[in-house]
């Protein structure tokens, strides 16, 4: 599976493709928690028949973009390329279904607290599907995209400075990284990593305190860094040593894939394999035609119209993502690779910020959009995590009267038109971005509009309407002065450490919020106090109680992944210990034609 070190953006587009009457709260005060019945489905798919030799395999990816086609695992950023990438970009590592790290991938890990180092053994027979060996001078290239400062990469993450030289390599003060040697040579099989701090998380997989891919040296070393992104042996002919190649790329429309015959754990199962965007307004259609075998990022709002199609097994699993409202708080210092708060924006007043989600009634959302496969969500660490570390707040539910209070309190006076001036009586206009995609996407947003404007507050659209993907990416990722508040999603790593997200060095930190406290409530997560599992389970909470707080993010939306698998398939599993998803090394079919009963 990609983990955050997938860091993927989901876009609300995935969610959203029915129509639908704007769902404003029945009560104008306060919330009843509505119920909403968890759905509760298998993991796997035990198909008796006996597979048959080869046969090909059709996937839909339902997205409303193109997909960009960063086919690199260190520098993409969104979830779609993600998705693409699965059957041929494998982990290095594997894991158990709770994250935890095994022998059983590509390389294994030996942790030495006392040196501080962790050492990386790449297993024999492990080799790029150009028949290239993978080598030690390859695990450290990843590092030297991610931390160079031409490739732009948003994965340079104050995490990952926690190893020798990497910041130096980053500032250009040394042409290499001291952090990361290789004892048997560039073209030994062995990493050693030197970390100025060893840190409790150094047995979960996705912890970002260090790499799970490695980079073709000898593939792409003669591509300039700030050229690596657009080039295209990562665009059109991409190498990964998982158990199929990208053989035949459409830009933003579809990857055939067929067998990497070098693939180090056996013999992959099919032919071929296409996957295609399919959009979510035609997503159901094509499920009931039968066009597909495996579907991703199936829109749950309309569970109840594909839930019974014949001939289809759902898997499910609750997702490591939630969607969240975000407020612009700041920029992005590139100079200084640090996010920088601004205390006079427009959004920098907490009492605002925590009365727009009190205005917000996500239980009627999930009870009413998503038939059981969402609910309300409350913190942003998921209960996915478990109840150790998932804190028991009750977070941002619905209470009119409550978020009336706080904006009177704050000085945000109501005219004679209703709507609230700022604390200095100048008229005050919020913009929001959000997503478009499928036919709930401007009803939902509307919604959320009127209940602002429920409490006084003249919300409007950034542009005038919702955003394509992309666009809306690239304008929040700039700090484009046209938002100051945005509906978003993360896709997690399997490691619950919110560092990469929020802290003051976190590119992905959108908001751009950064304080003291902030800072060191997220070193307590992963300092050395945190060794003890008992103090980095208290530390995940006070920081969830912190954050839920200062409401510089407003979780809205907990969500249940559901993939759609013909019966024709044969070893289709989602548990999380399958490290490319959906066990793709082991996926085969029992005939060549989609079943349909």
């Amino acid at each position: 599976m990609k983990k955050r070190s997938v860091l993927g953006m989901i876009t609300l587009a995935t969610a959203l493709s029915i129509t639908l009457v704007a769902c404003g709260s029945k009560s104008s005060n306060s919330s009843s928690s509505t119920s909403n019945k968890a759905v509760k489905l298998p993991i796997s798919y035990n198909n008796t028949k006996k597979a048959i030799k080869g046969g090909n395999l059709n996937v839909g990816v339902v997205d409303d973009s193109p997909f960009k086609g960063v086919f690199n695992e260190e520098l993409y950023t969104d979830a779609y390329d993600a998705d693409y990438m699965y059957p041929a970009a494998e982990s290095l590592f594997g894991f158990n279904s709770t994250f935890k790290f095994n022998n059983s991938g590509a390389a294994t890990l030996k942790q030495d607290n006392t040196a501080k180092t962790i050492t990386v053994t790449v297993k024999p027979n492990v080799k790029w599907s150009d028949g290239q060996p993978v080598v030690a001078r390859d695990l450290v290239y990843a590092y030297e995209i991610i931390a160079n400062k031409a490739s732009k990469s948003q994965r340079y993450t104050e995490s990952l400075q926690n190893i020798e030289g990497l910041t130096e390599y980053h500032e250009g003060k040394a042409d290499s990284i001291s952090g990361l040697t290789m004892p048997k040579g560039d073209n030994g099989n062995t990493l050693v990593i030197h970390f100025k701090e060893m840190k409790p998380s150094f047995n979960t997989s996705g912890n970002g305190y260090f790499l799970e891919s490695a980079a073709p040296y000898h593939y792409l070393h003669d591509v300039a860094f700030d050229k690596l992104e657009s080039s295209d042996k990562i665009r059109k002919k991409p190498l990964f040593f998982g158990p199929y190649q990208m053989s035949k790329i459409v830009a933003g429309q579809s990857v055939q894939y067929t067998p990497n015959k070098y693939y180090w754990n056996g013999t992959p199962k099919l032919d071929k394999i296409t996957f295609e965007n399919v959009s979510s307004a035609s997503s159901t259609s094509a499920l009931k035609n039968h066009k597909y075998d495996l579907v991703y990022e199936m829109g749950t709002d309309t569970w109840n119209d594909w839930k019974s199609v014949k001939g289809y097994e759902n898997l499910g699993r609750q997702g490591l993502i939630y969607t969240y409202i975000g407020f612009k708080l700041g920029k992005w210092d590139d100079s200084k690779s640090e996010n920088v708060y601004n205390p006079k924006a427009k959004m920098a007043n907490k009492s605002l910020r925590q009365a727009m989600g009190y205005a917000l009634n996500n239980d009627e959302v999930a009870s009413k959009f998503y038939n059981g496969t969402r609910s309300r969500a409350t913190t942003l660490i998921p209960p996915v995590f478990g109840k150790a570390v998932h804190a028991n707040i009750d977070g941002y539910n619905l209470n009119i009267k409550k978020a009336n209070s706080l904006l009177d309190k704050a000085g945000y006076k109501k005219g004679k038109d209703g709507y609230r001036t700022d604390p200095d009586g100048k008229k005050l206009t919020i913009n929001f971005a959000t997503m478009a995609g499928g036919s709930t996407a401007q009803p939902i947003a509307q919604d959320y509009i009127q209940q602002w404007k429920k409490i006084g507050l003249r919300v409007k659209l950034t542009t005038g309407r919702l955003m394509e993907f992309n666009s809306f990416y690239d304008k929040v990722q700039k700090d484009d002065k046209s938002i100051d508040v945005y509906q978003a999603a993360w896709q997690l790593s399997s490691d619950p450490s919110p560092m990469d997200l929020y802290s003051q060095k976190a590119p992905f930190n959108y908001t751009r919020f950064a304080s003291a406290k902030n800072t060191q409530l997220l070193n307590d997560i992963d300092g050395q106090k945190a060794m003890s599992q008992s103090y980095r389970d208290n530390a995940f909470k006070k920081w969830q109680e912190y954050a839920n707080d200062e409401a510089f993010v407003i979780p809205t939306l907990y969500r249940q992944q559901i993939f759609p698998v013909n019966k024709r398939v044969k070893n289709a599993s989602v548990d999380y210990a399958s490290t490319d998803n959906l066990n793709w090394a082991k996926i085969a079919v029992t005939s060549n034609t989609t079943a349909k009963d």
